[in-house]
């Protein structure tokens, strides 16, 4: 068991999520990022590690940004951070800016957008809907850019309709309904069973499940769920499958917080669990996996992770690694940007703190009620 009340743990989840992102979001306020992001982590990635980790970092951030009725100190850090995550944008988007981001090369630019974007669908009035005009203007046009690249059969189709699915939240009438209905359609054809799809036709034994596909289908059908009979009857099936997904997320956290090491992308570390951390925040939880006990399970694996020596540097960026400092762990894709996916196991920031999932009294997750002997009941297959 984890120590500490809800309000404590929700303390303890802040200071780590700020201290992650502050160093991203007070270089980009000073439009320092390009010039002190370190580069040199396979520095044939440098082109694209900006977007990633600026992208990444407020695809976490954003319902706590987006929540509303905070009093006191933290929302006077919510307030801050919105207003540094909006100059963000500007910054990202201005060909002027020392910090102009790259969107327009093919490739990896579209995956970054991807999760900037799934930030402006997750927080539509305080960060789509308070962009000034100019850089509401410049931010679609950078995301129109990222249209070159043709994503592969793979949970890249994801990416592609997110985009559309931003561009829609900033009021574009002529989002593409295609490349949107692409991603559902062959999604429903990739399902493997028991909560699981696989990565196009294919089926990998890793967290892209809760990086990328679960979250952003779930995100898409809910917003465009109304466009078509199809997508009605597709809901309760992706709901379903996203709610047995995020059991067993939580049955896979170890009772010292650990999780199995399994498949690549492993260095966004606790970023495999963001598929749990937006059924806490959605409220799609299987009934047998109680908010405080995902609370006390997430809150294992977080301090976990950010007690290893190394994680981050003297200037407090993340370094590559699982548990520190394990570079070998990094494949050739992965720049220090993109390790700020970790940042989404934090969605449930966006929820108050009177709400069931902090205000609940601190509760046994699944392995530790077993490995202390609790008798239960078995789980089963959807």
């Amino acid at each position: 068991m984890v120590s500490g009340s809800g309000e404590e743990q929700r303390r303890c989840w802040l200071e780590v999520m700020l201290g992650i992102g502050q160093p991203v979001l007070e270089a980009l306020a000073k439009r320092k990022l390009k010039q002190t992001l370190p580069l040199d982590f396979h520095p044939d990635r440098a082109p694209y590690a900006c977007l990633e980790a600026f992208g990444r970092l407020v695809c976490g951030m954003a319902p706590w940004l987006e929540l509303q009725g905070l009093e006191g100190e933290e929302e006077e850090r919510r307030a801050r951070c919105a207003l540094l995550v909006l100059d963000g944008i500007d910054a990202a988007t201005d060909p002027d800016s020392p910090d102009y981001m790259n969107f327009s090369d093919q490739g990896q630019p579209l995956v970054d957008a991807a999760f900037l974007a799934h930030a402006l669908v997750r927080a539509p009035v305080s960060l789509a809907g308070r962009l000034s005009g100019e850089v509401k203007a410049r931010l679609i046009a950078e995301l129109r850019k990222t249209r070159r690249t043709v994503p592969p059969k793979t949970n890249w189709l994801l990416f592609s309709a997110m985009v559309e699915a931003a561009l829609c939240v900033l009021g574009e009438d002529d989002y593409d309904r295609m490349r949107i209905d692409c991603a559902l359609h062959f999604h429903m054809e990739w399902y493997k069973g028991d909560g699981m799809y696989g990565d196009g036709k294919d089926f990998h034994w890793d967290y892209y499940n809760s990086f990328v596909i679960q979250p952003m289908l779930v995100d898409l059908i809910t917003l465009f769920e109304h466009d078509s009979p199809a997508y009605e009857e597709m809901k309760p099936l992706i709901l379903a499958r996203a709610a047995r997904y995020a059991s067993v997320l939580e049955h896979m956290i170890a009772p010292d917080g650990t999780y199995p090491a399994i498949g690549r992308s492993i260095v966004y570390r606790f970023g495999a669990f963001q598929h749990l951390a937006q059924a806490c925040l959605q409220h799609f939880l299987e009934k047998k996996i109680e908010p405080a006990q995902a609370r006390c399970a997430l809150t294992a694996v977080i301090r976990r992770t950010m007690e290893a020596p190394g994680t981050l540097d003297e200037q407090g960026w993340l370094r590559p690694g699982l548990y520190g400092y394990q570079p070998e762990l990094a494949e050739g894709y992965i720049s220090i940007g993109s390790l700020y996916l970790c940042s989404t196991v934090f969605l449930p920031l966006g929820l108050a703190p009177s709400e069931p999932f902090w205000a609940g009294p601190p509760a046994a997750w699944t392995s530790v009620k077993i490995a202390g002997g609790e008798r239960m009941d078995g789980d089963y297959a959807l």
